[in-house]
């Protein structure tokens, strides 16, 4: 599986830590994708949206932000996110434990190289397929995938659009589909009540009518 992980702080893009897994096979050039996450983390800021995916092609760009620290996957993007978000927590939590209080202090690029040692055993166990059978009664508490937003990192990255910029169109998406739905709802509404009145009036006036005619 080719796959890279990167760890960066996210106030300032710097990387802290990160492990590369290449295979010849595939003839891919991972140095591309390496410039595109050392891009990317230094994109975000305490906008952005705290999980998100990323296509590229037939690989994604899986982010978890947490404790001012951006954890970042990329893999094919056939393998499922909920075990890719549940190898970023647990990341996380690792790593938030060994260095969280030294994360603000640190200047030099990769300062925590060494957790590259915890990256690959852990990425190994989520990757073994038995473990991905079991991973739902493992953690029942993972985040519903499909609710983190999904973007093309060719939007953020070339056109230089803010990940907080794309969040915000997306709920504003969201809002406005709810607008729509509530506008649509009154209008339904009203319609009814207006077709009611319209045959209460016919009754009525057919009523007075047949009543003052007989008179």
């Amino acid at each position: 599986m080719v796959s890279l992980t990167m760890i960066a702080r996210v106030s300032d893009g710097l990387p802290l830590a990160a492990s590369i897994q290449e295979d010849e096979q595939s003839g891919r050039n991972l140095q591309h994708y390496q410039s595109q996450a050392k891009q990317l983390c230094r994109k975000l800021n305490a906008q952005s949206p705290d999980r998100c995916t990323l296509e590229a092609g037939d690989m994604n760009f899986h982010y978890l932000i947490a404790k001012d620290v951006c954890y970042l996957f990329l893999c094919e993007a056939s393998f499922p996110r909920k075990v890719v978000f549940a190898y970023l927590e647990d990341l996380h939590s690792e790593f938030h434990d060994q260095y969280g209080r030294r994360v603000p202090t640190v200047t030099r690029p990769y300062s925590f190289i060494e957790f590259d040692t915890y990256i690959q055993k852990t990425k190994k166990s989520y990757i073994d397929s038995r473990f991905r059978r079991n991973l739902g009664s493992i953690n029942t508490e993972l985040q519903d995938v499909q609710r983190i937003m999904v973007a093309n990192i060719e939007e953020v990255l070339q056109r230089g659009e803010a990940l907080s910029a794309l969040d915000t169109k997306a709920n504003n998406l969201s809002s406005l589909s709810k607008k729509y739905r509530s506008d649509a709802k009154y209008l339904n509404t009203r319609s009814t009540y207006a077709k009611v009145a319209a045959v209460a009036v016919f009754f009525i006036t057919l009523i007075i009518y047949v009543r003052f005619w007989w008179l």
